[in-house]
């Protein structure tokens, strides 16, 4: 992380480092090599809807959406829900 990155990027270098401990290969949408690992989380995914911030990936398989939010927003997650559920059905 550098002194010069916008808050959005500093998030994303957060969540990236996060999901790597967890154990997930973290790629870019742009790139993603579905053999290299036993879960992958794809940045910037595109559905019919618009990308999704991150989509985890098991056995080349969707299994859960990640939606990256301000801290602000931790007390209106409900109101998001239909965000990520329609990324669900997709």
């Amino acid at each position: 992380m550098t002194e010069n990155q916008s808050l959005e990027q500093k998030a994303r270098d957060n969540i990236d480092a996060l999901l790597s401990q967890a154990g997930w290969m973290v790629q870019s949408a742009r790139r993603i090599d579905l053999n290299a690992g036993a879960g992958q989380a794809v940045r910037e995914y595109q559905t019919d809807i618009g990308p999704a911030d991150y989509v985890l990936l098991m056995d080349k398989k969707a299994v859960g959406v990640i939606e990256a939010k301000r801290p602000e927003e931790a007390q209106r997650l409900t109101a998001h829900e239909s965000q990520t559920e329609a990324y669900a059905v997709q």
